[in-house]
């Protein structure tokens, strides 16, 4: 089994115990795939936590981090805390010690002397020996003790510090204290204790939340950074259909809700993850990803940051599609990546829908609308009567016209990517060339394909 039908298993495997989530699930696997973050918007009970607690279930070997938060939530309880032995003068925390190979050694061997003393144990070799012993145990103590001199240890088991993947719940309702080290951990993956720096291995940090905080509140202004932090966003509502509803009540109660049937280990993630990243992106998908922004920004706010940054999500979907390349169709996986707001969710997808499921419909259409009004134009001089100089003029402005749409038009026939799509541009040619024909007819030219003037020109 490749490691696309692997992760498409677990997919499936968790889809069937969260009713109504496709959306959602598709996403945590996305955000994984890519190493983004994951933001949830919901009301309580929709199994926003359970879908990703569940899916982590299924990638073995993968350390989770949870943690519910609020006002109280301290730095300690999410990155751990430091070891205050560390910072007595001559002291060694306990954890520098049982990494020291030459100390453990040592510690063994006079342990098993001890062991062994019996009745010995007062014979003067024997104290010699434990002497000399026990001497050179202090000193290899005191050559530690003096290597990690002024280095606090932080103590980080079960913390985000050695999480895989973190889920932070309420997540704005932080505290500045915990804000500034969460905005560092989401976007470089290190957090800071006591002036030194340490790297985190999270692939991915999970948030969720009852609600989006009041930005043009000054209060709660300083949580749009940690927002913005959160690449990925899904809306989550109640289930709707009453037959799902009662399949997902069943399952509860037969005992077979939430079953594993379909795992991942950590290292295939990690594989996974080469496999995305080398998925390529044609010159068609950037230019399609401009279009979309250049779309979306004459009514919402899109970063350049975003538009930067769209094309692991494309590869990500276009790898969990089965495609060699990202498609345009791929580029719909961008609903939950280019809002900001909830309110600007149908405006995105509406935008994506119109460019991405027939993007060169859409091309096609923009240049044969561009031609008719040419056309429209040409037809109201040539119809009034005018003199047979302004026709010619309306003629020979039409006929430029008609060259630089031609032009278009074979740069869309070179860029079509399916037979479909060479005969949707192979359309629009003949059309062109109908345009043409009816205006020579109507000036009395003779009538020359667009090919043939182009090519004189």
């Amino acid at each position: 089994m490749s490691l696309r039908d692997k992760m498409l298993s677990v997919i499936d495997d968790v889809n069937g115990s969260v009713a109504e989530r496709e959306e959602l699930v598709e996403m945590i696997a996305i955000a994984l795939l890519t190493r983004k973050n994951l933001f949830v918007l919901g009301e309580p009970g929709q199994a926003k936590s359970y879908a990703i607690n569940l899916f982590r279930r299924h990638i073995t070997g993968a350390r989770q981090f949870e943690r519910l938060l609020s006002k109280q939530s301290d730095e300690e309880q999410l990155f751990g805390r430091v070891d205050l032995s560390s910072l007595i003068p001559g002291s060694i925390p306990d954890a520098a010690l049982e990494d020291d190979d030459v100390y453990q050694n040592l510690r063994f061997d006079l342990k098993r002397a001890v062991d062994g003393l019996g009745r010995r144990k007062n014979a003067p070799e024997t104290l010699t020996m434990l002497g000399k012993a026990a001497d050179k145990l202090e000193t290899s103590r005191k050559a530690v003790a003096l290597l990690h001199r002024s280095e606090p240890v932080v103590q980080t088991s079960g913390k985000i510090p050695e999480a895989d993947i973190v889920l932070l719940d309420e997540i704005f309702k932080c505290n500045d204290g915990v804000l500034n080290s969460l905005l560092t951990a989401l976007n470089e993956r290190k957090y800071t204790n006591e002036g030194r720096t340490y790297p985190i291995p999270t692939i991915s940090f999970f948030a969720a939340s009852n609600e989006i905080p009041n930005f043009s509140d000054p209060q709660e202004k300083i949580l749009e950074a940690l927002y913005d932090r959160l690449e990925l966003k899904v809306v989550t509502a109640n289930i709707e259909d009453r037959d799902t509803r009662l399949a997902v009540l069943k399952n509860k109660q037969n005992g077979a809700f939430g079953q594993i049937t379909a795992t991942i280990t950590l290292e295939e993630l990690v594989e996974m993850q080469r496999e995305v990243a080398a998925i390529p992106v044609p010159d068609t998908a950037n230019e399609l990803a401009d279009d979309i922004l250049c779309e979306l920004r004459k009514g919402m706010t899109v970063s350049d940051r975003k538009y930067l940054g769209y094309y692991p999500i494309a590869q990500a979907k276009a790898w969990l599609s089965g495609h060699d390349k990202v498609e345009s169709t791929d580029l719909l996986a961008l609903k939950n990546y280019l809002w900001r707001l909830p309110t600007d969710r149908e405006k995105v997808e509406n935008v994506l829908n119109r460019l991405c499921i027939n993007p060169m419909q859409e091309k096609v259409n923009g240049i044969r609308e561009m031609a008719l009004d040419s056309q429209e134009e040409f037809t109201q001089v040539c119809g009034d009567g005018s003199r047979a100089d302004l026709s010619r003029k309306a003629f020979i402005k039409l006929r430029g016209e008609l060259i630089r749409l031609y032009q278009k038009q074979c740069e869309l026939h070179a860029a079509a990517q399916s037979d479909s799509e060479t005969a949707l541009v192979d359309s629009l040619l003949a059309d062109l060339e109908g345009i043409s024909r009816k205006a020579h007819e109507q000036t009395g030219f003779t009538y020359t394909p667009l090919a043939e003037i182009a090519a004189l020109n």
